[in-house]
């Protein structure tokens, strides 16, 4: 069968509305209706649906579309009857979904010949009733949608989508038009294979999308800067990735009291509800959707205006179909991600139950996520690059790396170092031990392997555990360090890495950067957001005056009042009321109205003075903590338990029973433990250490108390005295 151009172009109008075809559109349905198979790559928002659409409709038999969503299905369905008048028939999806009535609806519709397009989950393909009825009617192609399911390799890898060769040949054989947005050369090829259409003809179309901004953020407070960053683009519909479950939920929360229109979605809502909520996105009745990547695949929202990932995705090709669902439109899109090797971390350990081989997919594709996001390069040429297309523009003018480009070093000495200590210890170890041995720090797990007696212990000292920690990474992604598969997480040097050491040359590594929100790009930045700095320095000067006159009427040391990140907080906050106060960092209740009421009263007088219209937008509420450990922690030492007894129920060593009772202290909530200090620390020792806290000590840091008391004082002993004058004084 063939349609000249001409008839086809008519029936784009008469059933789309469309003038003409987008790409390489009319070039892929001339071929399929030619007989021919397909295999299209074309990113999201290119026109793929219609590529296949459209040849149904004009074809002779009923087109199959295997598609993996149910909500997917249902929304094309829809707009497929909206374009054909008075004949709903015309389109029908065949899943689990439907009852014992439609499914007969279907089938009486499928053998009369009404039905031009059926779409079906790849299970719902294998059933035995389903293959008997689809041999009953003639098919005029089959549709693989998101073939990327296909490939191992793939994002979103389902084993059902590897048998669908194996039933076409079982119905009848009929031509096959794979699509998918995502696939690299290796994609590209399983799929090819698996199907069988190795002899398809390819129409790749570029997967650059000139319109979408990408931006990679330290994770630093996320929530707080989502808040931030989505009241400053008030009206624009967006969509929150978050990897689990319990953070689509707690974030969703999170903003819907901080007034911002949001609504979960994941595969553990009710059915009705999961709908519901789609529904009330596509709607606008929300402005935004905070889901796993379960949501979106095939939602035609046209003016997504931004994606963020509160969690770093597990591969390329996931980050890419995502953040593409921003700007279909070509119209503005901006796309976020919030990035912590902790994350990473997360996900490793997710791997380790899993076969050795999967683990193997996973670690490499886990592997390119890492190198994207630390990468000083254009993110689009990175982005262009994996996916086998080259993109000639040095600066793409639309991402934060070409925008605001990282500050780069010659590292040959620091990556020979790295490698020079682990080839010096008879055993491998995680990048955070090897970073703290360079660093210098002394902490429990360095002390028990004596790692602190190492000559190269401390021998990169003038950087902390962060530079270092960046530093292997880079390692990592050079192929100059790699991990261990069986033991995963641990560090060894690999063959091109020994070559280096031995033959160093120029190595241009990128120095680790926070956004600092200096403010004097601003207005360039397509975000216009920054996470953490950029305060009212007149103010901050000030508050810190004020703080130091503070000290001294009540003789303490200026940080017990509050520390230098609380006070650069209330400078860009301006708070002043006392519930605006805890809003800043380390600024518990206690603390707020022990010491709170001079510094609003400063705040206060210098906002009227100056005019200054606060930014009380920023002030994010928050979600009442839900923490079995702080409460259980909390109730626990009202009662007065022995510590040991507390962390051995938490299934915890006492070190970490402090680090947890640390963190509850650091946020402001007083703690009683001196029943436990009265019982295990001589009196004198606890006036010495809680003295030095109140004359000595400049801040609030356990380093740097470690460093001062240890040769004379037991780190529990400090430790266990710094919580109680923190309790006592600073909060």
């Amino acid at each position: 069968m063939a349609f000249d151009s001409s008839i086809l172009q008519s029936k784009l109008k008469q059933f789309f509305g469309f003038d003409s075809f987008k790409g390489d559109q009319l070039r892929i349905i001339q071929h399929l209706v030619e007989g021919g198979n397909a295999f299209v790559l074309m990113p999201t928002g290119g026109g793929k649906s219609l590529c296949y659409q459209l040849p149904a409709l004009v074809m002779e038999g009923t087109a199959i579309v295997i598609s993996p969503l149910i909500a997917l299905m249902k929304n094309q369905v829809d707009a497929i009857r909206g374009f054909v008048e008075s004949n709903d028939g015309i389109a029908h999806f065949l899943n689990s979904s439907l009852s014992r009535q439609q499914v007969a609806d279907v089938r009486e519709d499928l053998l009369s010949g009404v039905t031009k397009l059926l779409y079906v989950a790849p299970e719902s393909l294998t059933k035995e009733e389903n293959i008997a009825l689809l041999k009953e009617i003639h098919i005029s192609f089959y549709a693989v949608d998101e073939a990327h399911c296909i490939s191992e390799w793939g994002h979103d890898f389902r084993p059902e989508y590897r048998k669908i060769r194996s039933i076409i040949e079982e119905i009848q054989p009929a031509p096959v038009i794979a699509l998918t947005a995502t696939a690299t050369p290796k994609v590209q090829s399983d799929i090819l294979k698996n199907l069988r259409i190795t002899d398809a003809t390819v129409f790749k179309s570029s997967f650059n999308r000139p319109n979408l901004y990408y931006e990679i953020r330290d994770k630093v407070e996320p929530e707080k800067d989502i808040i931030r960053f989505i009241r400053q683009n008030p009206g624009k519909s967006g969509i929150i990735y978050c990897l689990s479950r319990k953070k689509v939920e707690e974030l969703a929360q999170l903003l819907s009291i901080n007034g911002i229109r949001a609504l979960p979605y994941h595969a553990g809502l009710d059915a009705k509800v999961r709908a519901e909520n789609q529904d009330r996105f596509l709607m606008e009745d929300i402005q935004v959707i905070v889901a796993t990547i379960a949501f979106g695949m095939g939602i035609d929202k046209p003016d997504v205006r931004f994606v963020i990932h509160y969690d770093i995705p597990k591969s390329i090709e996931g980050y890419y179909q995502e953040t593409g669902r921003a700007g279909r439109d070509g119209q503005e899109g901006l796309c976020i991600t919030y990035y912590s090797y902790k994350d990473i971390q997360k996900l490793e350990k997710f791997m380790q139950g899993k076969p050795v081989a999967e683990q193997e997919i996973g670690r490499q594709l886990l592997g390119e996520t890492v190198a994207y996001a630390e990468s000083s390069q254009c993110r689009r040429k990175l982005l262009l690059n994996y996916f086998g297309e080259d993109y000639p523009q040095d600066n793409c003018g639309c991402c934060d790396n070409c925008l605001h480009p990282k500050t780069r070093f010659d590292g040959r000495e620091e990556m020979s170092l790295v490698i020079e200590l682990i080839g010096s210890l008879r055993e491998h170890f995680k990048i955070e031990h090897i970073a703290g041995i360079l660093a210098g720090v002394p902490n429990a797990l360095i002390k028990s392997y004596h790692h602190d007696q190492l000559e190269l212990y401390g021998a990169g000292k003038d950087h902390d555990v962060r530079f270092w920690s960046a530093v292997i990474h880079q390692g990592l992604v050079l192929h100059f360090l790699d991990k261990d598969i069986d033991n995963y997480g641990l560090i060894r040097a690999t063959d091109a890495g020994l070559d280096f050491y031995v033959h160093p040359h120029e190595l241009m590594l990128v120095e680790d950067r926070t956004f600092t929100g200096d403010g004097d790009d601003e207005e360039d930045d397509p975000a216009a957001v920054r996470g953490g700095g950029g305060g009212d320095q007149t103010l901050l000067a000030m508050l810190k005056d004020l703080r130091k006159d503070e000290a001294r009427k009540r003789g303490l040391q200026p940080w017990i009042i509050f520390t230098d990140p609380s006070l650069e907080d209330m400078s860009i906050l301006y708070p002043v009321t006392v519930e605006e106060l805890r809003g800043c960092q380390g600024v518990g209740e206690g603390k707020a109205r022990k010491y709170g009421k001079p510094f609003l009263q400063l705040i206060a007088r210098y906002v009227e003075e100056n005019d200054i219209l606060r930014p009380d937008d920023f002030v994010v509420k928050s979600v009442a903590p839900k923490s079995g450990n702080k409460v259980y922690i909390i109730q626990s030492i009202d009662r007065k338990m022995a510590l040991e007894d507390i962390a051995a129920t938490k299934g915890l060593d006492l070190p970490d029973l402090l680090s947890e009772i640390e963190g509850i202290v650091a946020t402001g909530t007083r703690l009683d433990i001196n029943y436990y200090i009265r019982e295990k620390l001589d009196g004198d020792v606890v006036d010495e250490i809680y003295t030095w806290f109140k004359e000595e000590a400049t801040s609030d840091s356990l380093e740097e108390a470690l460093a001062a008391l240890r040769n004379d004082y037991e780190d529990l002993e400090i430790r266990l005295v710094r919580i109680k004058f923190l309790c006592e004084v600073a909060n």
